[in-house]
């Protein structure tokens, strides 16, 4: 259920300039601890946002309230890359308050344009693929469709340019520097991610295989970063969700008193290695793992909160696809189809025939080239190793559709 687009601004409590200038004074003194003699223009940026961001929050809160009550389809996208360029300027106009923010800073002695450019382009995307999520989200948010974006919080993003003697150097991304003063932390909102490990099949008393129990060897956490997306006069405002990783145990202590200070910190650095750097390099086996590992770490960590939310709401799974709409965004969520196959079969008990039905109709997919160089593909070995239940179900998809395809008379049995 969906309603009507309001081209009115949207009445926002004290939104003069006079009570932004107060409101705006209040968060440097009590959120960031700062007195006008001492505050940097960056603090001036941050107090700016943090005002207009708890305006957001109140139709954020009422979106999600009212997608509740009216037990709205949601859609959730699914992108490695969000490029959502800088939120300030665009925040403002959206909820039809640049002029009166701007007059408000004025009476304080601060430029609006002077800080805003300080504001840092956030590092999640590259080019078209992540400009596309990033359009999508405030669409969905301006046309009043309940929605979820789901990707990676890269703390250094791709690279920074910088020109040394007429050669370009490639610097990691600082754009976290400061905090993100858009963002809500949702420690609590955490699932665990598992890589490697064996596959055990449990088997019935005549010898069928029940269920498969898949035991992983490493374990790490994704932990959910919101950032409200506001559409055009506030109409919705919905998530992006993204998530960052961190290990299960901070350090391992007996390593790290028994000498070995690097080695106990091995495991916290292999789960900060997934939220690190957007496109790490693949020439070399080691970065093709990683890419791999970003792949499936967002992705189940994404259809785990889907999962949960859903069944807070409905109780049950069969629903899912009248309720949920998973779109993916290029090749990268993939491995999406597969996860969910192994949540509802392995977790939720389904058979093969009933999640392999509630998939097919809760994911859509967006392809943007058939370039082979851009279709992304991975040795059976490195999957296998990484993912050995996975590989599992990609065999059994792989004979349904045979069989589909077999039964469908549309092709013989050599094609």
């Amino acid at each position: 259920m969906t309603h009507a687009i309001t081209t009115e601004a949207p009445i926002l409590e004290n939104s003069d300039p006079k009570a932004l200038a107060e409101e705006v004074l209040k968060a440097l003194k009590y959120r960031l601890g700062k007195g006008t003699s001492v505050a940097t223009q960056y603090d001036w940026l941050t107090a700016s946002i943090k005002v207009v961001r708890d305006h957001i929050v109140d139709h954020w809160m009422q979106a999600t309230q009212e997608a509740y009550a009216h037990q709205e389809k949601r859609v959730y996208y699914l992108s490695l890359e969000f490029l959502i360029g800088r939120l300030m300027r665009d925040a403002f106009s959206n909820l039809g308050l640049m002029d009166n923010m701007r007059e408000a800073l004025r009476s304080l002695g601060v430029d609006l344009d002077l800080i805003a450019a300080l504001e840092p382009d956030a590092a999640l995307g590259n080019g078209g693929l992540g400009r596309l999520a990033a359009c999508f989200m405030e669409s969905m948010a301006t046309v009043d469709i309940p929605a979820h974006g789901y990707g990676i919080r890269y703390a250094n993003g791709m690279f920074r340019q910088e020109i040394h003697g007429g050669w370009q150097v490639e610097l990691p991304e600082t754009w976290l520097d400061h905090g993100n003063p858009w963002e809500f932390e949702r420690r609590e909102r955490a699932f665990e991610v598992g890589f490697g490990g064996s596959v055990d099949s449990i088997t019935s008393k005549d010898g069928r295989v029940e269920r498969h129990v898949w035991k992983p060897i490493e374990h790490v956490l994704a932990v959910a970063y919101d950032t409200p997306v506001v559409g055009w006069r506030a109409n919705r405002v919905n998530t992006l969700r993204l998530w960052s990783g961190m290990p299960i145990d901070p350090i391992l202590l007996d390593k790290f008193n028994a000498g070995d200070h690097i080695g106990a910190l091995a495991e916290s650095n292999k789960a900060d290695a997934l939220s690190r750097v957007l496109y790490p390099a693949d020439s070399h086996k080691a970065g093709q793992e990683l890419r791999l590992r970003q792949e499936y770490f967002f992705s189940t960590a994404s259809l785990q909160d889907i999962i949960q939310r859903h069944l807070s709401q409905y109780g049950d799974l069969q629903s899912l696809p009248d309720k949920a709409a998973i779109h993916l965004n290029d090749t990268h969520p993939a491995i999406a189809v597969a996860e969910l196959l192994r949540l509802l079969m392995d977790v939720h008990g389904m058979d093969f025939d009933q999640a392999w039905s509630i998939t097919k109709r809760t994911f859509g997919y967006t392809n943007h080239t058939l370039l082979p160089e851009a279709l992304e593909s991975w040795p059976v070995p490195l999957f296998e190793r990484l993912l050995p239940r996975h590989m599992q179900i990609v065999y059994a998809i792989n004979a349904e559709v045979l069989l589909e395809a077999r039964a469908s008379d549309q092709f013989s049995d050599e094609q």
